[in-house]
């Protein structure tokens, strides 16, 4: 188990962390979410003894990261998948770290060989993908058998397959009653991958929860098809709902359940064809959720004069 406890990080006059608490359990996949700047890898930094805490702490089974008697064994982590000698091979880059760790030799090529990267581990890691790169790091995560994982934007650089591979790897991990901790901007892949979800924003705490639990009480739209699209997107207006796209193919209708659409068109004589609730995105809730904590936004382009 990870618990962030009234966690607080400063750098100057910045706050990077602000009280932050959170606890990540074993035996699930915990996504950890938030904007850029938000705070996400100062707080794994500081799970991780690479950074310290200016107030609270964070603490890995009970006790902080520089206090584990065989870190390796315990914790895994990846955070930066280039932070490694350039001139150096996987494998030689693998077994430096299991003899200054006292683990098994044999143990290398097994995680290699586990990651997919085994045919090429005599190659210099410089001349890696990046994808190639995500792969030894996560196999360097594993190197010690550890029961607590960290990973930080996992999945850049991979190709659908290999996205696929981690997610199934990640499931692997907490069937087997291990902490699986991972931050990602990708929401759409945190959606299907993660059982729990961690949002932060400007380094505060916003909320947490199942993927379910945040998006069944966001506000959804409604798919509508009908006889007439011009007179129920008219009708829609009118009664404080709103139309968020309007098609060939149906109307997207926002403010509204599908009862309601549904009885105003029964009302106006319109028939309806097909009358659809489509439940918020992952990715709809998290916009709405740090609409307020996002510290690099882009503004809306004003049109050029004379458009």
């Amino acid at each position: 188990m990870i618990k962030v406890d009234h966690l607080t990080k400063r750098y100057g006059d910045t706050v990077a962390v602000d009280d932050l608490d959170f606890e990540v359990k074993p035996g699930v996949v915990t996504g950890f979410l938030g904007p850029n700047g938000s705070g996400k890898s100062t707080t794994m930094r500081i799970i991780l003894g690479l950074d310290h805490a200016s107030k609270g702490q964070a603490t890995v089974n009970g006790v902080r990261f520089a206090n584990l008697k065989d870190p390796i064994r315990e914790v895994g982590a990846l955070l930066d998948a280039k932070a490694v000698h350039p001139g150096r091979t996987a494998r030689n880059h693998l077994r430096a770290l299991a003899a200054s760790n006292q683990i098994k030799r044999s143990r290398v090529d097994e995680v290699l060989d586990f990651v997919g990267i085994g045919s090429v581990a005599n190659k210099k890691v410089g001349t890696y993908s990046l994808g190639m790169s995500q792969r030894l790091g996560i196999a360097g995560a594993l190197l010690g058998d550890p029961g607590v994982l960290l990973f930080d934007e996992p999945v850049n650089g991979l190709d659908p397959e290999g996205i696929k591979w981690i997610r199934d790897f990640f499931r692997a991990l907490a069937n087997e009653g291990r902490t699986v901790f991972v931050s990602s901007h990708l929401m759409s892949e945190m959606a299907v991958s993660a059982d729990e979800i961690i949002v932060i924003g400007r380094g505060r705490f916003i909320t947490s929860g199942s993927v379910n639990d945040l998006t069944k009480n966001a506000e959804g739209t409604v798919l509508a098809r009908a006889s007439d699209h011009d007179k129920l997107a008219a009708l829609i207006t009118t009664n404080h709902g709103t139309v968020q796209d309007s098609n060939d193919e149906g109307l997207t209708i926002g403010g509204l359940t599908s009862d309601q659409v549904g009885q105003l068109a029964f009302d106006a004589g319109i028939a309806i064809f097909e009358l659809t609730p489509q439940r918020a995105s992952l990715e709809e809730v998290f916009m709405d959720l740090t609409a307020g904590a996002v510290e690099y936004g882009a503004q809306k382009q004003e049109p050029a004069h004379g458009e």
